[in-house]
């Protein structure tokens, strides 16, 4: 049923988009009416997904045999780009809403009760792959911290200059971890090293790598790709 109604909004988006090919794109008296319009759609379509979201609802688990061999890298660079973060001095650091923000050392965060899952990574280019994640949830830390859980985003930074944010719901939702561990082992620089969000309820570009900065906040962080035209909510 939920397949269906996307497919519905996003026939419905399609058909109203379809007039806008005749604009004039130099006309100065409408230097952007394309762009305004394709915004105000992708909001529609932000807010239609989160009113369709089900904190209760999980993501399809898989068993160890599926795990997709070798697992399959992506980021906006090539692998032999991927950052390396020094995990002796690595901190992680709070801000916006948050009560404690002393930084969290990578021991700490391993200290905490951990949760693994194996689930599916959907990429927006269409290819998915199954892997093993381990880790601590979102939503313990953050009331660990004493962040507000009533605002409506927590953002995140990243050593390689990305940055992403969610949704408060989303964060809290059981199945969203700071992944410490993939397929057994701790993260290695290409997978997100040291710590990276795993997310399975949304696309692959919001589950960022490397994070070295969280935050909590009502003002609206936006990411990277997302400030390139990318729906924002993305819920997978």
């Amino acid at each position: 049923m939920i397949k269906r109604r996307f497919l519905l909004l996003r026939a419905m988006a399609l058909g109203a988009a379809a007039p806008l090919g005749g604009c004039n794109y130099d006309d100065p008296a409408h230097p952007d009416l394309a762009d305004r319009f394709l915004h105000a759609m992708s909001a529609w379509n932000d807010k239609v997904q989160a009113a369709l979201f089900n904190p209760h609802t999980l993501a399809p688990t898989f068993r160890p045999e599926q795990i997709t061999r070798p697992p399959r890298f992506n980021a906006f660079y090539g692998i032999d780009q991927a950052p390396v973060v020094d995990e002796a001095s690595y901190r992680l650091e709070l801000g916006g809403r948050i009560q404690d923000k002393t930084p969290w050392s990578l021991e700490q965060l391993r200290r905490l009760p951990r949760e693994s899952q194996i689930t599916r990574f959907v990429c927006v280019e269409g290819w998915r792959t199954i892997g093993e994640w381990s880790g601590v949830r979102l939503s313990d830390f953050l009331r660990r911290v004493g962040a507000d859980t009533r605002c409506k985003y927590v953002g995140f930074k990243c050593a390689d200059g990305y940055y992403s944010s969610i949704d408060m719901p989303s964060a809290l939702h059981p199945q969203t971890i700071l992944a410490l561990d993939f397929l057994g082992q701790k993260l290695t620089p290409a997978f997100g090293a040291p710590v990276r969000l795993r997310i399975p309820t949304k696309l692959g570009f919001k589950n960022p790598k490397s994070i070295v900065q969280l935050a909590v906040t009502n003002i609206y962080p936006g990411g990277y790709w997302e400030d390139q035209g990318y729906n924002w909510f993305s819920g997978s």
